[in-house]
């Protein structure tokens, strides 16, 4: 497919606030999704496929997302899809909605992301499921999400030298990135020494340093090019790639659930890990490079993992993570921003919202709508996460 080839236009974006709200999903989708249309300038009853990011804490309406979601709007005769692959879902239904948009399928999608999350840490759906290694690694190991977010920042330490101070620089860092991010469910400035003072959750993670979970929603409207030419004129913000894929045999960093990597004892391990082959996949496609981008939004679980984010999307070479930080170029005034919303570190997790949440932010900051966060002169940008079980997720959009 030639350059441009694969581009489709966000015409809307839309948000729930991120907190602990307690009602059902569906309500926050629904304020998301109507959001969005408004944005757009678009009409619920034009909308012609409903892509849904799945919630399987919330019951039979969260596995069919998207019918659930349509439902609520108001049946309108639009085909439906949902999407589940933990923190990856978003992206996955947005991936979903912009194939048939080019397929010449459909005209205009709405994509649509919604949680309601329970106190704690997120664990497995109830039952009994001893070949699940997402039941076994709590029911055998207790190893709850932190357990492996401080792996990670151990393997920081071991590799490359890095400090809890600077995992603690990650956290002041969002935290006054977030600070006028109305989306944003905690809007407080904190000091090193708030960070270093906080209860251990994790060795060698602290409480500040690792995100909640939080209910919230996001929704894209999605179109074909010449669709938005003709609805709304003008240049709107285009997404570039899409990326999707899953790591390659041998896996030999370990990730969530496994408690174990490949081994690489017959076959060489591959030219790029699993999280680096997320990033170079989208650049692939979009005909772009790390040196394009302006603002990257990263899937910072702690703060030590938004390290390892900064060399997997090429901002530098493995083991310099920490000299970027310090350089002050991943904030205002650096090369790129990351996380300009304030990042899970803000929000938390709502798991089906958080994909699509991101490209809410990068769509913001693109048409120079991010009020005080804004990422002047922004033209370019990358969301990045990934979900349990090799669901890479990665958006580059451009104006």
């Amino acid at each position: 497919m030639s350059a441009g080839g694969h581009d489709v236009a966000v015409l809307g974006v839309g948000m729930h606030p991120w907190g602990k709200w307690g009602r059902n999903f569906v309500e926050y989708g629904v304020a998301a999704a109507r959001d969005a249309l408004s944005d757009a300038g678009v009409d619920w009853r034009d909308i012609q496929f409903v892509a849904g990011g799945e919630t399987v804490r919330n019951g039979y309406p969260g596995y069919v997302a998207a019918a659930t979601f349509t439902q609520a709007l108001g049946w309108n005769g639009a085909r439906v899809a949902s999407s589940y692959a933990a923190c990856a879902s978003g992206v996955t239904a947005l991936e979903t909605a912009r194939a048939q948009i080019l397929a010449g399928l459909v005209d205009v999608a709405l994509v649509v992301g919604a949680d309601t999350t329970p106190k704690g840490f997120l664990a497995p759906t109830a039952g009994e499921r001893p070949d699940d290694p997402d039941w076994l690694r709590f029911r055998l190991l207790g190893a709850t999400n932190p357990t492996y977010f401080a792996l990670y920042a151990r393997r920081r330490i071991d590799l490359y030298g890095a400090t809890t101070d600077d995992f603690a620089a990650v956290k002041v860092k969002n935290a006054r990135h977030g600070l006028t991010n109305p989306y944003a469910r905690y809007r407080k400035e904190f000091t090193l020494d708030d960070v270093r003072n906080s209860p251990i959750v994790s060795d060698p993670l602290r409480l500040l340093e690792i995100c909640a979970t939080s209910d919230g929603a996001a929704a894209v409207v999605l179109s074909s090019v010449d669709y938005a030419r003709s609805h709304a004129g003008g240049s709107p913000v285009r997404i570039r790639a899409v990326s999707t894929v899953t790591p390659t045999y041998p896996n030999t960093v370990i990730e969530m659930p496994n408690f174990a990597t490949d081994s690489a004892a017959s076959a060489p391990p591959p030219e790029r890990g699993f999280r680096d082959s997320v990033a170079a996949a989208a650049y692939e496609q979009a005909g772009l490079g790390p040196e394009d981008l302006d603002l990257a939004e990263v899937y910072d679980l702690s703060t030590a993992l938004e390290l390892d984010w900064y060399e997997n999307i090429g901002l530098c070479k493995q083991g310099e993570a920490e000299r970027l930080l310090r350089d002050g170029q991943t904030t205002h005034g650096g090369s790129c921003v990351v996380n300009p919303s304030g990042g899970l570190a803000c929000f938390g997790e709502a798991v089906p919202a958080q994909a699509i949440a991101q490209v809410c932010e990068v769509t913001w900051h693109l048409r120079g709508q991010a009020g005080e966060r804004q990422v002047e002169g922004a033209r370019c940008g990358l969301t990045i996460n990934q979900g349990l079980f090799g669901h890479g997720s990665s958006v580059i959009l451009s104006t």
